[in-house]
């Protein structure tokens, strides 16, 4: 047999976690690494978080899923606390990011068909990552997610990330709506300048398209902000959430106002594991310690303090670093070469765990609830590592 049992599609390292211990994780063989890389911006609150542990092991105990053919208590309650805290009038819960825009997309397009318009096409931006479906690999422009999957779906069209001329340029009498990152996340912790999302803002209501936002990685709380259109003074029509928004559960979350769901009637779309109750508990726990300002003040001051520390540190080794990008907890160091062997040797050597993005940039995603003291750790490690660092060829 000359496949592996599982499918192998992943690049997969040495680091073998089996536990961890709030922003910790524990491999098979007992070794210990700082999760600055958090899933990929999915544990918010590290790891074994008491109250959100609680709410899954006490909802599994009672009940983990039934049909949407019945009503949903749980979800209703969730759907209902994300209503009264963002600009949505209504949810739609799937079980993943790339699900989340997908009913994102077909929400947009539906807004419009459903009026007798044949308005479809949706200006997306270059290097964003909206997922791996065939819809959401159709709304990126990277050629490496196209390769041996085409023909790719009609209907987008690619644009300079925060080019607003580019933007209206696009516009044509088949556009339908903008789908765009705030913050690009596998792109490089690229956030958008608030000339191209107030722009972008105003473009779709003179023109009468649908502004989609991608908070998928960017979202709940990440930036600072429950979510990081808030630090742009606009709202969404229609907004994509996941990855954070379950702790580690997998759940994401299409969320819309009542006048762009306005296609969304019964048959339109569904899910059989989305808004499963298990899924809602953890989501409302979550909740309940995020949605907050004291929790959110606490992610801008934390991300404050480490990035003045990144800041201080990288000028030490300008041959390596040039800069850091990004707000709240979701930062970006900028470096001179390419990024995955840096991340593999700080991983590999000194139990430090980060992700690798985009236009040569270090991902830095801890948990939400770090203190002072995980900052001075990742400084620490991220020091030895750049010191003793060899670079291939070099």
């Amino acid at each position: 047999m000359t496949i592996t049992p599982l499918m192998p599609v992943y690049p997969r390292c040495g680091f073998r976690p089996v536990r961890g211990e709030g922003a910790w994780l524990i491999s098979e063989d007992g070794s210990r690494a700082l999760d600055f890389a958090t899933g990929i911006a999915v544990n918010l609150l590290g790891h074994g978080h008491p109250h959100l542990t609680k709410a899954i092991q006490d909802q599994a105990a009672t009940l983990m899923h039934v049909s949407n053919l019945y009503g949903s208590p749980q979800g209703e309650k969730l759907a209902q606390r994300m209503v009264d805290t963002t600009f949505a009038d209504t949810v739609f819960f799937t079980n993943s990011g790339a699900e989340a825009v997908e009913c994102a997309i077909k929400t947009a397009r539906v807004y419009h068909q459903s009026q007798d318009s044949d308005r479809f096409e949706i200006i997306t931006f270059k290097n964003a990552f909206h997922g791996r479906t065939m819809a959401t690999i159709s709304a990126s422009n990277q050629e490496k997610m196209h390769h041996g999957f085409s023909p790719l779906l009609n209907g987008f069209k690619y644009v300079d990330f925060d080019d607003l001329a580019g933007a209206e340029a696009a516009i044509g009498p088949q556009t339908a709506a903008f789908l765009v990152e705030p913050v690009q996340g596998e792109g490089g912790v690229r956030p958008a300048s608030q000339e191209f999302m107030q722009g972008l803002r105003a473009l779709a209501d003179k023109h009468g398209l649908l502004l989609v936002l991608d908070e998928v990685q960017c979202g709940v709380a990440r930036t600072g902000a429950l979510y990081a259109h808030e630090l742009y003074g606009i709202t969404p029509d229609i907004m994509a959430s996941a990855k954070g928004i379950g702790g580690g559960f997998p759940f994401g979350a299409c969320l819309a106002t009542e006048d762009a769901a306005r296609g969304m009637v019964p048959g339109t779309h569904g899910s059989t594991y989305g808004g499963n109750p298990l899924a809602m508990a953890a989501g409302n726990a979550v909740w309940d310690v995020v949605a907050n300002d004291e929790f959110l003040d606490n992610v801008k001051d934390m991300g404050n303090k480490l990035r003045a520390a990144i800041e201080q540190f990288i000028g030490n080794y300008p041959a390596l670093f040039k800069g850091v990008r990004g707000h709240g907890l979701m930062l970006g160091i900028t470096m001179t070469q390419e990024t995955r062997s840096f991340v593999a040797h700080l991983r590999d050597n000194h139990g430090l765990l980060t992700v690798a993005a985009g236009d040569n940039t270090l991902r830095i995603l801890p948990p939400l609830n770090i203190e002072e003291s995980h900052v001075a750790t990742f400084i620490e490690k991220l020091s030895a590592g750049a010191a003793d660092y060899e670079a291939p060829g070099s």
